[in-house]
């Protein structure tokens, strides 16, 4: 149990949006909160521990908290700088950790001698992943006074407003110690005492998953309501290279060497991000060491599911690639509606297109499911999206979405931690892959995940990608009068193309509004957002004719088309589409995150290089030091042969 009250010897850093006070900060000086004004506002887990760091996945990373935090132009924070400076608590502003589920950021801030960080908001796989490591969060600022006092701060005011559940990890100090004692019978979590309620979709999928009484393998309640803190049982749980090995570490660690899993074989395992990684690899970082440091993990991943007779869907034999990308293979051959699926990536929500609650979930969170078989969630509440009229021909669902991330209520923080339910006459337009391009970006929205009920459509989409017949169950939508947090109605004939701005998925502009000429350096057809069969569709439309035409990509600008997964590539091929794409002179990759994760051909390598692209999200240095333009695939391909950002013909 953690000491109550808590006491916090160390200084207080805050993150402002002024480089300089940073740097003084860091070089010994104490400053108020007034002076340390504006702080700094959603702060990307890219930030706090770029993709290069993430290489490592033990105390070293303790060196590197916020190195790639952006502070106007500047990066002022440098390797051991935060460890150096003796701080224990951290500040920032609005929606802390936003951005990737890596557990890698608020481990990297422990490591360094942070116990507690405060911020405005948090993201919430971040602020997950720092109660089960142990590092305490509050939004009371009112706090960093009476800590530089030295007063002690009682325990209850770091658990005040949390569920059950939560409050007794924060208490124990981490969710290994708090399901130590669960295991041993020394702890119960609480059930909800609720009578049957009118349910949305996602209320229901918790209630059918929650469980009882693990030791007797009881699982399902009448009903849940938001805010209820439950374990629920997962049909899938998987993790790819960046966090297996940590996983593992931490699981030894706690549980020792011979730990049994639950249920390997519902258990998978991915290498999809770092498949090139040794294409696009900065000279500075080889210098580094850091390609050796990188390359440690795919032994560790292998030797771990080998171990425990995990299947790993890893890289091709040929070295072009890997099978395919977590999120494309979980819809294409595993995910089925009404179930729990959760992944150390916060795009898990991707699979939340077939009908089913797939959401992301940290380091520490899966080495606990591979033994429980289960993951504690906070019943989110749900926003509803309305997607009212139908979408005008050449608008996609990523324009659907970047539309979405600009609207204030998003903005804002208005839908962190919700449960996103699209609904609507709109979703008739969209296939399955479109609709998962709506769901996975529900992780930029801030959302637990992204949801969509399933429908005709989705028998069908499974019949075609694994020759499986699936029948809908009554229960599988929400009920008339279920409760929703908010509904944001969209109208969706009044959309065009979109782009977001560099800098943040969220600075949405109408294409047609762009008022400037933007020349490119970089289109980037991929990631497991705009990797799939339609996104390449839609794409090859607009450069069919330019192939018949003999038409290339103007000199000066480089085209990267790379497949979601093999499935995918294999389709491609024989629908005539890559040969189109190789005609107009793209470079066709094998299936991997890539330049997605900042690891493969794709990424820009100069601060002035432009790129549009089809992934999801342009947070500072995820792809590269460039500026860097989302765009849906359409737009991308039609960029990429006008050699500036140019709207698809209609």
């Amino acid at each position: 149990m953690l000491p109550d009250p808590v006491r916090f010897d160390g200084r207080v850093l805050f993150l402002t949006e002024d480089p300089e006070r940073i740097l003084r900060q860091l070089q010994g000086e104490n400053l108020e909160l007034d002076e340390a004004l504006p702080l700094r506002d959603q702060i990307s887990t890219d930030e706090i521990t770029p993709a290069f760091i993430c290489y490592h996945f033990d105390e070293k990373l303790g060196d590197f908290p916020y190195l790639g935090l952006q502070c106007g132009e500047a990066f002022p924070v440098k390797e051991g700088s935060v460890r150096a400076g003796g701080f224990a608590v951290s500040v920032a502003g609005k929606r802390r950790g936003k951005g990737s589920s890596r557990e890698a950021s608020p481990y990297a801030e422990q490591c360094a001698g942070l116990r507690l960080v405060i911020a405005e908001s948090f993201e919430r796989i971040y602020r997950q992943n720092a109660q089960n490591l142990g590092l305490l969060t509050s939004t009371d600022l009112g706090l960093i006074p009476r800590i530089r006092r030295g007063e002690a701060i009682p325990l209850a005011e770091f658990t005040g407003g949390l569920d059950p559940v939560t409050a007794e990890i924060v208490r124990r100090g981490g969710l290994f110690a708090y399901n130590a004692a669960r295991l041993k019978g020394e702890v119960t979590a609480p059930l909800p005492a609720l009578t049957r309620r009118p349910m949305t979709y996602a209320e229901k999928l918790l209630a059918r998953h929650a469980v009882v009484d693990a030791a007797a393998g009881q699982v399902g309640l009448p009903a849940v309501k938001p805010g209820d803190g439950l374990f629920v049982q997962a049909d899938w749980r998987f993790s790819h290279e960046y966090v297996t090995p940590m996983a593992a570490s931490f699981l030894e660690k706690a549980l020792g060497p011979e730990a049994r899993l639950r249920d390997p074989a519902s258990i998978l395992a991915f290498r999809d991000h770092l498949t090139f990684l040794h294409h696009s690899m900065k000279a500075e970082h080889r210098a580094m060491g850091l390609l050796t440091v990188a390359e440690r993990l795919k032994p560790v991943q292998e030797a771990f599911c080998a171990k425990h007779g995990i299947r790993l869907h890893g890289e091709l034999a040929d070295g072009s690639g890997s099978e395919g990308i977590c999120h494309a293979l979980m819809a294409e051959r595993y995910a089925l509606p009404g179930q729990v699926v959760v992944g150390t990536d916060s795009h898990t929500p991707h699979a939340g297109a077939l009908g089913c609650l797939a959401f992301g979930v940290g380091t520490t969170d899966i080495a606990n499911a591979w033994v429980t078989g289960d993951v504690r969630v906070t019943v989110p509440p749900t926003l509803r999206v309305r997607l009212d009229g139908r979408l005008r021909p050449g608008v996609s669902a990523k324009d659907l979405v970047l539309h979405l991330l600009a609207q204030p209520l998003i903005r804002d923080g208005g839908a962190l931690g919700h449960v996103i339910e699209y609904q609507g006459d709109a979703l008739r337009d969209l296939d399955t892959d479109e609709r998962a391009t709506l769901t996975n970006m529900a992780a930029e929205i801030g959302g637990f995940t992204g949801l969509v009920a399933p429908d005709a459509e989705t028998v069908r989409f499974v019949q075609e990608r694994r020759g499986v017949a699936i029948t809908l169950e009554p229960w599988m939508q929400g009920d008339a009068d279920a409760e929703y947090a908010q509904t944001l109605a969209v109208d969706c004939a009044a959309l065009g193309p979109m782009l977001a701005r560099p800098g943040d998925p969220g600075n949405g502009v109408a294409l047609a509004e762009l008022g400037e000429a933007v020349p490119i350096h970089i289109a980037y057809l991929g990631s497991c957002t705009g990797g799939k069969r339609e996104d390449l569709r839609r794409a090859y439309e607009v450069v069919k004719a330019a192939a018949a035409a003999g038409r290339r990509v103007p000199e000066g600008v480089r085209f990267f088309v790379q497949c979601g997964s093999e499935g995918v590539r294999r389709h491609a091929e024989a629908q005539g589409w890559i040969a189109a794409f190789e005609a107009v002179g793209a470079v066709v990759l094998g299936s991997s995150c890539g330049a997605c994760i900042n690891a493969g051909p794709g990424v820009s390598t100069r601060p002035d290089e432009v790129t549009i692209s089809a992934i999801n999200r342009n947070f500072p240095g995820r792809s590269g030091p460039g500026q860097m333009w989302l765009a849906s695939p359409a737009t991308v391909a039609a960029s990429a042969l006008a050699g500036r950002i140019a709207e698809a013909e209609a």
